[in-house]
This record gives structure tokens, C-alpha cells and sequence, in this order.
């Protein structure tokens, strides 16, 4: 007698697989349910700490997903385990699967070890401005392989942490304050000393221009079409770019008000005629 096209013995054995089987399931089933429980419970318990304390948000993020895919894992194996997989087994395939996608992705591991040396040794943080990798721009979010900034223009860049951690940074929000050099060319017939003392009021007369250091004006270069004058200040990081760009168009108006001509590159052509013998 056969069901559903197997013989009598084959639906035996297949019934008796079905009874062991079954309660591997329910297991599995309910360790998966109360598993991502715990996991959401967990997680969420991490995340009301973070909220509570003082720490790096790029830290936070890292720590979370790390955390969170960690526990997701365990679960998975503890599933797996459930349909009658021997650990050790599973360890073995996990471990050659892993080294098989660790040589497919050796890029990409660079970048997580990138990543875990940016948040140890804190190089920048979300909200510093830096300059990296030929782009400018402000620290949005850092996350295990990625760093995303925010450019001038508001462009979003992504720069892999591998080369981030392995290359020169700037970082412009580190120290909270920074030093202005703008470079100024007057004419070789202008007083260089009237034009020293009208740029050095313009910046001690700003409210918002540091006196300590002091502000400085010095004769930097002697070029071909000017004499250079390098105007030198302190400001906050919030303040600079507002008080670099009024010196700069100020500076321009009290100088060609005091007659001070500020020259652009020019070149002086001689022709000489020669009669014809």
C-alpha cells in the first residue's frame, strides 16, 4: 500500500522523522521568538545607557552594532543547534566560511580595523571639521567601515575607513580656535608703515578677533608686481569664517581710502623700430 507515492515502510520512516523533527522546531521557533526578545530588550537597555552618559556618538553606534550583530549571530547558532547540527560542526563550517569570506573581502576588513582605530584613538569626532583624502567637510556619522562627511556645499562624501586611518588628517575643530593668514599686496610706492597700522586697527578693533596671542602684520614677500603684507590673527572656530571674509573686503576699503594702491600682476612692454638699411 503506498501514500502519496511512497510505500508503507518509506511513510513508517518518514512519520517517525516527523515526530523527531517536530519538537527540534518548536524549539527553534521559540528560542528564535523569545531570542529577538531578549535582543530587543538588550539593545534597547544599551541604548537608554548611552542616553544617559556623555559618550562619543560614533562610539555609541560602533558599540550598538556590534552588540546587536553579535547577539543576532548567537541566536542563529543556537537555532541552528536546535535541528540536531553539533556545534563543533558548526564552529568548523563558520570558521572556514569566515576565512573564505575574509580573503573575498580583505578590503573591507581593512576598513572595520580602520574603523576600530578611529574611535580608540579618536583622531576626529561627529561635528569636527577636517580635511581628508583631498575633501573638506564636517563629520556626520562614523560607522564600522565608513566615514560620512558633510562638504561646503552640503555634498555628502563617504571615505572608507582603511585609507581614513592610514592617511594625513586635519583637524580644524580639535583645538577650538585658529589662525588666520591672509596675505595683502600694496603697491612699491605705498608707506608699507600707513598700511601696517591701518590692517592692524581693522583687527583689533573687531570685537570677536582674539588679542591674546596678538594680532600681527608683517612684510612677507617681496614679489614682482607687490610688496606682500601677511595680517595675522586668532579667532574661534564659529567666528573665523564670518571675521575672515569682512577683513578682507574691509581691509580693501581703508586701504584705497588712505590712497593705498593694491596692484595686480602687470608686465611693462617696450617696441623698438629699426630703419630699414
Amino acid at each position: 500500500m503506498e501514500r502519496f507515492g511512497l510505500t508503507e515502510e518509506n511513510w513508517d520512516q518518514f512519520v517517525i522523522w516527523l515526530w523527531d523533527f517536530i519538537p527540534g522546531l518548536i524549539a527553534a521557533v521559540v528560542i528564535l521568538v523569545v531570542g529577538l526578545w531578549v535582543i530587543k530588550v538588550l539593545t534597547g537597555m544599551l541604548k537608554r545607557f548611552f542616553d544617559r552618559k556623555e559618550y562619543d556618538l560614533a562610539l555609541e553606534k560602533f558599540i550598538y552594532d556590534l552588540v546587536s550583530g553579535g547577539l543576532k549571530v548567537l541566536l542563529v547558532i543556537l537555532v541552528i543547534t536546535q535541528f540536531g547540527v553539533k556545534t563543533s560542526s558548526l564552529v568548523a563550517i563558520l570558521g572556514a566560511a569566515g576565512l573564505a569570506i575574509g580573503l573575498a573581502l580583505q578590503g573591507s576588513l581593512a576598513n572595520f580595523a580602520g574603523g576600530v582605530l578611529i574611535l580608540f584613538f579618536k583622531p576626529f569626532r561627529v561635528g569636527d571639521f577636517i580635511e581628508a583624502q583631498g575633501v573638506s567637510g564636517t563629520v556626520k556619522e562614523i560607522t564600522i567601515f565608513t566615514t560620512k562627511l558633510l562638504t561646503f556645499g552640503n555634498q555628502l562624501a563617504i571615505i572608507p575607513n582603511g585609507q581614513l586611518s592610514n592617511d594625513n588628517i586635519i583637524n580644524y575643530s580639535e583645538e577650538g580656535k585658529r589662525r588666520d593668514n591672509i596675505t595683502i599686496g600694496i603697491s612699491y610706492e605705498s608707506n608699507i608703515k600707513l598700511a601696517k597700522d591701518i590692517l592692524m586697527n581693522l583687527v583689533t578693533e573687531h570685537e570677536k578677533v582674539m588679542q591674546d596671542p596678538a594680532p600681527q602684520v608683517v612684510v612677507s614677500e617681496l614679489a614682482d608686481s607687490s610688496v606682500n603684507l601677511s595680517l595675522r590673527y586668532w579667532a574661534l572656530n564659529e567666528d573665523f569664517w564670518d571675521i575672515h571674509f569682512y577683513v578682507i573686503e574691509e581691509a580693501k576699503k581703508r586701504l584705497e581710502a588712505q590712497d593705498i594702491s593694491l596692484p595686480f600682476p602687470q608686465r611693462d612692454v617696450h617696441l623698438y623700430t629699426t630703419e630699414k638699411a
